[in-house]
């Protein structure tokens, strides 16, 4: 490879990888960031007044507003994380300032001690690490309220941001604390729905991240969430792609209701059929017929038997519609007609199979 092509390929990794977020999603951003921030200066004044000496708003804030706004499904967004990581910031910034004389060494400090401390305790959350800092370099008022600064400004301005998040998420219908929306069971059980209960189980997600050996921003129930739906949604395509005209048995046997019983008898015999369509003179389905019935009225017009129960579909019917329907007990094949009902095809239990099972090797 050459050098030219090898150093456009380690550029290209600068590139931003993540989708593109839907202009709905770009305002709600917007405006709760706007509202939520907003929400949370008057609240600090209103509960404060005029007679704090440190500021009722530092800059973290507003990384934690376009975290819990921006991208309120992000583990590090959660209420939990954006209050305890930020008030464990705060603590241990406080702390490292006191300890360490120079602001330099503390501030290094403070930041490695809150990634630590966090991610322990489940609260990592990026802004904590500039929580961490502005207790050590943030000016004599700062260093002044000591560990006071872990409740005013920060704890109390945190909870506040959390509450605005809280309102204006879930009116904009956006989850928040955020839940995965897993497919959930008809029978409201913890039971995954059937068509779920094959292919990849959340121990391969473990599996798949421990072997990433990568951390991800994102839920291990988020991405079993994503997986689900990527899996019904694929199957809902594939299965959507093959019609029932593309698999239909073409070359028919039929037989009339002018026809003889016996004659019937022979065709069900001669080419191994569990039914036999019934059709008039255009062609169209007027019922069908099976070894049994003919076998115990011979001698008669196909007219006088008496119709089995079968199923139809058309040539653009998908075929994962007729899984329910052959699937009941009543019916093992589906005549495929037209409008006019006129009998085109027949697709059968073993033709479904078939096609269910060359798609898995696949």
């Amino acid at each position: 490879m050459s050098i030219g092509l090898s150093s456009r390929d380690w550029l290209s990794r600068f590139k931003p990888l993540r989708a593109p977020l839907p202009v709905a999603e770009r305002l709600h951003a917007c405006l709760g960031g706007l509202l939520g921030l907003l929400l949370t200066a008057f609240g600090m004044r209103a509960c404060l007044g005029s007679f704090e000496h440190v500021p009722l708003l530092i800059a973290p804030l507003g990384a934690s507003t376009v975290l819990v706004f921006g991208v309120p499904a992000s583990p590090l967004a959660q209420p939990y994380s954006v209050v305890a990581g930020n008030v464990v910031a705060a603590l241990v910034g406080v702390t490292t300032a006191r300890a360490v004389p120079d602001p330099y060494v503390a501030g290094a400090l403070a930041v490695a001690v809150t990634i630590a401390l966090t991610s322990w305790l489940g609260c990592l959350h990026p802004p904590a690490g500039a929580v961490a800092l502005t207790a050590v370099i943030g000016g004599p008022a700062i260093t002044a309220e000591g560990y006071r600064f872990a409740l005013v400004p920060v704890a109390l301005s945190s909870l506040l941001l959390v509450a605005a998040g809280i309102a204006f998420n879930n009116l904009a219908r956006r989850s928040y604390p955020h839940v995965p929306a897993l497919p959930t069971s008809l029978h409201r059980t913890a039971d995954a729905p059937p068509e779920f209960r094959v292919g990849f189980a959340p121990e391969d997600i473990d599996a798949a991240l421990a072997r990433l050996g990568t951390p991800l921003d994102v839920e291990r129930e988020d991405l079993l969430a994503l997986f689900r739906h990527v899996e019904q949604e694929a199957h809902r395509r594939l299965r959507a792609e093959i019609t029932c005209g593309q698999i239909m048995s073409r070359d028919l046997v039929t037989i009339t209701p002018e026809d003889s019983s016996d004659l019937a008898l022979a065709r069900l015999r001669d080419h191994a059929l569990r039914i036999l369509p019934v059709v008039d003179a255009e062609g169209r389905v007027v019922g069908a017929i099976d070894m049994a019935t003919v076998a115990a009225m011979p001698q008669r017009p196909v007219r006088e038997l008496p119709s089995i129960y079968f199923e139809q579909a058309r040539e653009s019917t998908p075929i994962s519609q007729l899984f329910p329907l052959l699937s009941r007990g009543h019916a093992r094949e589906a005549l495929i007609v037209d409008a006019r009902g006129r009998l085109h095809g027949i697709v059968t239990q073993t033709d479904l199979l078939a096609v269910v099972g060359r798609a898995s090797r696949l």
